[in-house]
C-alpha cells in the first residue's frame, strides 16, 4: 500500500472536516458519499501537485486515473442528470451537450 505525507494542518482539516460531517448526517447516509468525495478531491489533488509535466506513471496507475477519472463523471452526469430532470420536468428543454463534461 503507497503511503501518503501530509501536513499536520492538512490531516487537522481532513478530520475537522470528517467531524463536521459526522454531525451533519442525512437520515439518507448520503454524508459518506460527501467525505468519500472529500477524500477522493483531497488526494487527487495532491497527486496533481506532485506530478511533474513530463512525469511518467506506471501503465497501472495510468489506467487506474482514467477508470476513476470515467467513474467520477459517470456519477456527476447521473446527478445532473436527475437535478435538470426534477427541475425542468423532464429532458426535452435541456441540450444533451449540458451533461458533457472534461472531453
Amino acid at each position: 500500500m503507497a503511503k501518503f505525507v501530509i501536513t499536520q494542518k492538512q490531516l487537522d482539516h481532513i478530520v475537522e472536516n470528517v467531524k463536521k460531517n459526522k454531525l451533519n448526517e442525512d437520515s439518507d447516509g448520503s454524508y459518506m458519499a460527501k467525505q468519500q468525495l472529500f477524500v477522493i478531491a483531497t488526494m487527487a489533488y495532491k497527486m496533481w501537485e506532485m506530478l511533474d509535466d513530463n512525469a511518467q506513471l506506471e501503465d497501472w496507475m495510468e489506467s487506474k486515473i482514467a477508470q476513476c477519472e470515467q467513474s467520477v463523471s459517470s456519477v456527476v452526469k447521473a446527478y445532473l442528470y436527475d437535478e435538470f430532470d426534477a427541475e425542468l420536468k423532464g429532458m426535452d428543454t435541456l441540450s444533451y451537450d449540458d451533461l458533457v463534461i472534461g472531453k
